[in-house]
C-alpha cells in the first residue's frame, strides 16, 4: 500500500479564540465591576498540512479549502467568554468539531476515516494599556486539546487513536476604538514550548461594529498553526480563513 495518500476532507473548523470586541466603552466601566461577553463565532477556515493519527498509518497531505471540508463536517461549535474587572482579564474558549469521510485507496479499496477534535482554553491576563481608545491585554494560560481519529478499511485494518494534551500559552491583545461604533482587534499567541505540542502559534486581526448597546459584529482573518508529535503520531497542520461572530455584552459595569 502507498504510504502516502489525500484525504478528501479533514475537519474544517478547529479551536479559535479571542473574538470579543475591545470597543473602548467596555474600559470605561467602574473598576470594582465585573463586565461580560460572550460570543459565539464561526471560522471559514481552509487547511493545509500533514497528518498521521498513528505510527502505522500512511501520513494524509492536506490541502483543502472550506467549502471541501464543509462537506465532511458532521457537528461542530464554537464559543468564547471574557470577563474583566478593573485591569484583570479572563477568558474561556470552548471549540468541537467532527468530521467523517471515505478516501478511495489504490488498490481498489475505500478507507472510512472519522476525525473529532476538541479544545478548551482558560486564560488570565492584566491590562496593561487600558485608555479611552487604545487597550493592550498581556495573557497568559492553557489551552486543552482532545482529538480522536480512527481508520477503517473493511476487510483489511481498522485502527484508532487518541490524543490528549495541554499547552501553555502566552499572547498579546491590541484594541484599537477607530469611530463612535468601529474598533479594531491585533492578536497574536504562541504555545506548546514541547510540553503538549512541539508548537502553536496564530494571528488575528479583526474589525468589530457596534449595532446596539450591548450587542456586536466581529468579522476579520486568522491563521492558525500547529505541530504536535507524539510516538509515531503527528499532526502538522495550518488553517487560515475569514471569522464572523456575535457577541452580547453584560453584566454590573454596563
Amino acid at each position: 500500500m502507498n504510504k502516502q495518500f489525500r484525504f478528501k476532507r479533514l475537519p474544517a473548523l478547529l479551536a479559535a479564540l479571542l473574538l470579543a470586541p475591545p470597543l473602548a466603552q467596555a474600559e470605561s466601566a467602574s473598576d470594582d465591576s465585573w463586565r461580560f461577553q460572550a460570543t459565539p463565532y464561526v471560522w471559514m477556515s481552509g487547511m493545509e498540512g500533514q497528518v498521521r493519527p498513528f505510527r502505522s498509518a500512511p501520513t494524509a497531505d492536506v490541502d483543502k479549502s472550506f467549502s471541501e471540508l464543509m462537506d465532511s463536517l458532521d457537528a461542530a461549535a464554537f464559543i468564547t467568554g471574557t470577563a474583566r474587572r478593573g485591569d484583570f482579564v479572563l477568558q474561556a474558549d470552548f471549540t468541537h468539531a467532527s468530521t467523517s469521510d471515505s478516501t478511495p485507496l489504490p488498490i481498489g479499496l475505500a478507507a472510512n476515516v472519522k476525525v473529532r477534535q476538541t479544545s478548551a482554553t482558560l486564560t488570565a491576563g492584566y491590562a496593561w494599556m487600558a485608555e479611552e481608545r487604545t487597550g493592550i491585554d498581556l495573557l497568559a494560560g492553557i489551552r486543552y486539546w482532545d482529538i480522536s481519529a480512527a481508520v477503517d478499511v473493511p476487510g483489511l485494518v481498522s485502527a484508532r487513536s487518541d490524543s490528549s494534551f495541554v499547552d501553555p500559552i502566552a499572547g498579546v491583545r491590541w484594541r484599537q476604538a477607530l469611530s463612535p461604533r468601529w474598533s479594531s482587534i491585533a492578536y497574536v499567541d504562541v504555545g506548546g514550548f514541547g510540553v503538549g505540542s512541539d508548537s502553536t502559534w496564530q494571528l488575528l486581526a479583526l474589525a468589530n461594529y457596534q449595532a446596539t448597546d450591548k450587542l456586536f459584529v466581529s468579522m476579520g482573518y486568522r491563521h492558525q498553526h500547529l505541530d504536535y508529535r507524539d510516538k509515531g503520531k503527528r499532526l502538522d497542520v495550518s488553517l487560515s480563513g475569514p471569522m464572523l461572530g456575535v457577541t452580547y455584552r453584560f453584566g454590573a459595569g454596563q
